[in-house]
């Protein structure tokens, strides 16, 4: 595992020394609270609520070790050990800086970062990276991308709408998803983006008649690519491995069968935002010549906004050679956001250092590296245990709904044959709670209820949980409902391994009984509080 303490120091060997107070202003930057760093150079999603300390995601800026967290299909706090390789990091930039420079320091570092990240997933230095402040912002640079190499008559075809980010309908229409670039630029929300702007077919996954997914989704891809085809449109097909519940779609096949029907005219984008795939499949997706869109906040358990377009190497060499790029991405793209051989594209981007981004992939890489160091044995068994420890307490529960997994499943993607988000619906007095009600019940979850109880249900009530936020479900006439999400993350595997089998058992055993507490104190807020109770505990905190 690379760890803070052995990490190798940023290089500073050779290069120019730039003007000392060049080299000032930029230090200047690395010398605010780590805390403010790490949730600087996002949009308005990373803010905190100051009373309460934390984003909208329900994560602080700092190691919260006390919170009880199975939400990384959302986003999770920073570890103790994450956040300590960030301040490391740090320190070796400052040093690197007084004789580099900032910008070129970082650039040096930030390569270095690709290498230790291709190194993790397996893949060949063949593959580049072009890092980003998250996946959303990662999704306009694959559009950027996409045209860059098929032209500008592209059509973004969505599939699983209903469970990406929350700006991808922005996005995949070249437009401004935010009121604020991560560089800080104020946009208009909705607003076209120069030389990105166009038509998007979202295609939703979600069945709300059946609650569960659509059974026709690869004749829908095929359909709604042959049209946009024949109409003379090329097409950027984004897929899903895996959704906000755990799906893919379309399958495997049926990308190949796009790609044999229509060469040239489609380029598939992966949202793997959620690195819910194993190393086979991801490098499946690459060999084919997908782009793909991962992020190290998800799964792996990086602190939220950290995210990446893997290029493969069939698309490398045209655009290491430059050539047309939309002239609005540049407000989304730093210099050292490009690979260091992509020199045309990288001359033409401004040399802006986005100092939390890169703290938050330092964090991200640190999840990773750990993660990775576990026996792969060990993660297999840990991944299934607590997966069905999860199913076992929803299928019991007479208040959680669990909604089916089987879409994520995979026999021939090694950990990830196993579900690793467990979604549910919560009913009370035989109706499901509508979204707002149970936007309601993920809010209290994150606070100390205690003085709210007594005797041990007092004490389940104080824990603070933090699981997936809900995830809209249309049911025709009915309100909407919200699905909400517990979820195994890299952090349980990593925090539960240890030499020592026995030990190891027992803190996958601690796990379980943490999960159980999230189902019990979700229980007792859903039974023993009413709606109002739990809009007023909202409003009060």
């Amino acid at each position: 595992m690379t760890s803070p303490a052995t990490r190798p120091e940023i290089s500073t060997s050779s290069g120019s020394v730039r003007r000392a107070h060049g080299a000032a202003t930029g230090l200047r930057d690395l010398f605010a609270l780590l805390g403010d760093l790490l949730i600087d150079g996002g949009d308005s999603r990373l803010a905190l609520d100051r009373p309460w300390g934390r984003n909208a995601y329900g994560c602080g800026p700092s190691p919260a070790p006390d919170l009880l967290c199975f939400a990384s299909s959302t986003a999770s706090p920073i570890s103790e050990r994450a956040y300590a390789r960030a301040e490391l990091a740090r320190e070796q930039l400052m040093h690197a800086a007084i004789s580099l420079g900032l910008d070129e320091a970082l650039d040096r570092r930030t390569e270095e970062m690709r290498c230790e990240l291709r190194q993790h997933l397996g893949l060949t230095e063949a593959v580049d990276i072009v890092f980003s402040p998250s996946g959303t912002d990662s999704q306009l640079h694959a559009l950027a991308l996409v045209r860059a190499l098929l032209g500008e008559s592209v059509t973004s075809v969505v599939v699983g709408s209903d469970q990406t980010g929350s700006g991808t309908p922005a996005t995949a229409r070249g437009r401004h998803f935010s009121a604020r670039t991560a560089g800080g630029r104020a946009v208009n929300r909705d607003a076209p983006i120069e030389g990105l702007s166009g038509d998007a077919v979202l295609l939703p996954l979600f069945d709300g008649a059946s609650m569960g997914g659509r059974g026709d989704m690869d004749a829908a891809v095929l359909e709604a690519v042959g049209a946009l085809v024949r109409d003379g449109r090329n097409v950027l097909l984004q897929i899903m491995d895996a959704s906000k519940l755990g799906w893919r779609a379309p399958d495997m096949a049926c990308l190949d069968e796009v790609a044999r029907r229509w060469p040239g005219r489609v380029q598939v984008v992966v949202d793997a935002c959620q690195m819910r795939l194993g190393p086979e499949r991801l490098r499946g997706h690459l060999d084919r010549g997908h782009l793909v869109v991962i992020t190290g906040s998800k799964f792996y358990g990086g602190p939220a906004f950290s995210g990446a377009v893997l290029v493969p190497a069939t698309a490398s060499p045209a655009l290491r050679k430059g050539g047309p790029m939309a002239a609005g991405l540049f407000d989304y793209v730093n210099r050292s956001d490009w690979p260091m051989a992509w020199t045309d594209l990288r001359a033409r981007a401004l040399p802006r250092a986005n100092i939390g981004q890169w703290l938050r992939w330092e964090a991200a890489l640190e999840e990773i590296a750990a993660y990775h160091a576990v026996p792969e044995a060990f993660r297999r068994m840990a991944i299934r245990q607590l997966g069905e420890a999860i199913e076992s307490l929803l299928a019991l529960s007479p208040v959680l709904r669990p909604i089916a997994t089987h879409a994520a499943a995979d026999a021939d993607d090694g950990k990830f044959g196993f579900a690793t988000i467990f979604p549910f619906v919560l009913r009370r007095d035989g109706r499901l709670l509508d979204l707002g009600e149970t936007q309601a019940v993920n809010r209290a979850l994150q606070h100390d209820l205690g003085s709210r109880f007594s005797g041990r249900t007092a004490a389940v009530a104080a824990r603070q949980c933090l699981i997936g936020q809900p995830v809209r479900i249309e049911r025709g006439d009915a309100a909407p409902a919200g699905a909400l999400r517990l979820c195994i993350g890299a952090r349980q595997v990593t925090e539960a391994w240890s030499d020592d089998i026995t030990t190891a058992r027992v803190n996958l055993e601690s796990e379980i009984d943490r999960i159980a507490d999230v189902v019990a104190k979700t229980e007792l807020l859903v039974s023993d509080l009413s709606s109002q109770d739990l809009r007023d505990i909202c409003n009060a905190n």
